[in-house]
């Protein structure tokens, strides 16, 4: 890894670790048993521009940053960031447009996220329905964000962006 991947995956990763403890209490959804926390996915997102091991690492931080703020159980859902991360990040490396890896990796995440709740107590329609569901709403209104930050001049420089 380069030294401005390293650096530009370290940006994202305090970003991913910023979201949830500073922002957290203004951009949080709570919807019992479902929490969102809006823009939260935008660095891992942002990472699969990057490579996969960055993205790994700002899902790693996104996973710490809402352990401290959410607990154990946010965290584990958080831990999902990790590997739909890396299989967006390794679908742009491999040629896939932002977009299409951002639509591919959504039922992932949404997936991911409502099997890790199970064995929480979440009964299922609660994991599948609220979480779930929840979750792929949420991949796709930070996915949107994402679309619009990477296109932008400034992150022209920062990724490899192709149109």
């Amino acid at each position: 890894m380069n030294a401005k991947n390293l650096v530009v995956g370290a940006l994202l990763t305090a970003l991913a670790l910023v979201i949830p403890i500073s922002l957290g209490g203004y951009l949080r959804i709570y919807i019992p048993p479902f929490s969102a926390t809006l823009a939260s996915h935008v660095p891992v997102m942002l990472a699969f521009l990057i490579n996969p091991l960055v993205a790994v690492m700002v899902g790693l931080g996104s996973t710490a940053g809402f352990l401290i703020m959410m607990g154990p159980v946010v965290a584990a859902r958080a831990f999902i960031h990790v590997v739909f991360g890396y299989i967006g990040a390794k679908l742009v490396q491999q040629g896939t447009p932002l977009e299409t890896a951002l639509m591919i990796t959504a039922p992932v995440h949404a997936l991911g996220e409502s099997l890790v709740v199970l064995p929480f107590g979440f009964t299922l329609y609660n994991a599948i329905v609220l979480v779930g569901a929840g979750t792929l709403l949420h991949h796709l209104v930070d996915g949107a964000i994402t679309v619009v930050l990477a296109r932008t001049v400034l992150a022209r420089a920062l990724f490899r962006v192709r149109n």
